[in-house]
């Protein structure tokens, strides 16, 4: 079962390739929401020795960082075996 819990945004690592899909105003677009209405989906992120990955939700994550937080709600997922 996932538990939603906050996680420090500085331990949280985005890959190179996540990174290239933003969209800043679909940031500024959830910044905007985020401030009304509070953080609704948290997004997921994967353990990786003393920092996380995140697997979804770049545009939260960088919606929240533009608000000036310091942590942001997530899933702890386990890494996909193949």
């Amino acid at each position: 079962m996932l538990v939603k819990r906050p996680y420090p945004l500085e331990l949280i690592y985005v890959p190179v390739k996540r990174a290239k899909t933003l969209d800043q105003n679909k940031v500024l677009t959830l910044a905007k929401d985020i401030l009304r209405n509070g953080q609704s989906t948290p997004i997921q992120l994967r353990a990786d020795n003393k920092r996380f990955v995140l697997i979804e939700g770049l545009h939260r994550l960088e919606a929240i960082r533009a608000l000036g937080g310091d942590t942001i709600d997530a899933y702890l997922v386990r890494a996909r075996l193949h």
